[in-house]
């Protein structure tokens, strides 16, 4: 489950999202340069093979560690793009090409977000779309929609199957789990599953703020949102109902496990990640497609030590044990360091270095042992998780 938001205005585009998956899934900022291929050369994404063209442009991406496609990504171009996982009428192929690699794909080949929207379509034509999405789930499959921008605009793109639909942006726009393009969402949703994924909730909540967005300070701001003081577990699908996902249900295990905030505008473009899971816990580090970052090692889903990933867990998993008590013990940081970011950004390796620091001097401060106040199913929720991680 997801979140994507975009603000086109005269000056240029506002983009953010929020990537929600399995908790132990880590999710890894990843560059990749330019790239020349031979003819005849094959591709293999994450469940098929396709042919590959001669040239590749530079991107950087924020993968789940076991696919080859991304949740988020831009390029060289200054094309950006998140996607959403869709619930449709439309029977899902056990085999295709994933959301994620479409995603990735569109940023290799396309320099203009329209050119991304063509090359989505066109693959999911010849290729279709399908395959195992979920990682603790391996039968859960899905379609997806995609906000395709760049410094000139924005696209909505839609999808169930090899059918699509599409919507030039103006102003401010937000996708989630549902389709929203109202005649395309008529012929194909499936609106028991979207109710219970709770997309509408949270559609409603970043098209209002995103319409009050006048920053990238303010997008982040929308991406941290737990719909109140503190996130609100349901016994079902846990803290799902607000953008700032976090998880603790009997039925769904989803929660952020990564987030981006992009600036867009003519000769200007700006990228913020977190490259951890939980924005609230977090902080975003300017990145650059040109400017690679050593993060340690790739992560996976085990607990390493060592991986930006896992580091940030220590601090996230024991901040939403009692978050009321924890998150103020650092926020206020986080907010005046990205404050000065945002005002004038440092090198990213200068930024992931004090990032680092800070990290490891707000994990002192929360306490590990307080007392664990979310309800009961959301602490035999984490209890199993925490245990399959080590």
């Amino acid at each position: 489950m997801c979140d994507t938001v975009v603000v086109v205005g005269a000056s240029g585009v506002f983009f953010a999202k929020n990537s929600d998956r399995d908790v132990n899934e880590a999710q890894v900022l990843e560059w990749h340069p330019r790239r020349t291929h031979p003819a005849g050369a094959q591709l293999r994404c994450t469940w098929l093979t396709i042919p590959e063209v001669r040239e590749t442009n530079a991107v950087l991406l924020s993968r789940p560690f076991w696919m080859w496609g991304a949740e988020i990504g831009t390029n060289e171009h200054g094309v950006t793009i998140g996607n959403e996982a869709v619930f449709t009428r439309d029977r899902v192929p056990s085999q295709g090409l994933t959301g994620m690699d479409l995603l990735r794909l569109a940023l290799e080949r396309a320099s203009t977000a329209r050119e991304a929207v063509d090359v989505i379509v066109e693959l999911a034509a010849r290729h279709g779309q399908g395959g195992r999405c979920g990682h603790e789930n391996a039968g859960f499959r899905y379609f997806s929609s995609f906000i395709v921008a760049d410094p000139r605009g924005a696209f909505v793109l839609e999808t169930a199957g090899k059918e699509f639909a599409v919507e030039a942006v103006q102003g401010a726009r937000s996708i989630s789990n549902a389709l929203t393009i109202p005649d395309f969402a008529r012929a194909h949703a499936d609106r028991v599953i979207g109710h219970f994924a709770h997309a509408s909730e949270r559609r409603s909540c970043t098209q209002t703020a995103a319409g009050r967005a006048k920053s990238a300070a303010d997008m982040m701001a929308i991406l941290r949102d737990h719909g109140g003081a503190k996130p609100t577990y349901g016994p079902l699908m846990g803290a799902m109902a607000a953008p700032c996902m976090h998880a603790g249900g009997l039925v769904q295990s989803s929660q952020t496990v990564a987030s981006w905030v992009a600036e867009l505008r003519p000769g200007r473009v700006a990228h913020w990640a977190t490259g951890t899971a939980a924005p609230c816990t977090a902080i975003f580090k300017p990145v650059a497609v040109d400017t690679p970052v050593d993060l340690g090692p790739l992560p996976s889903d085990h607990d390493d030590g060592r991986s930006l990933f896992w580091r940030h867990e220590r601090l996230h998993r024991a901040a939403l044990r009692d978050p009321e008590r924890s998150l103020p013990r650092f926020v206020e940081e986080r907010d005046r360091t990205e404050a000065r970011w945002l005002s004038s950004p440092p090198p990213s390796a200068q930024a992931f270095a004090e990032a680092d620091v800070l990290l490891a001097d707000w994990t002192a401060r929360v306490d590990r042992a307080q007392r664990d106040r979310r309800p009961p199913w959301a602490r035999r929720f984490w209890r199993v998780r925490e245990a399959l991680a080590r």
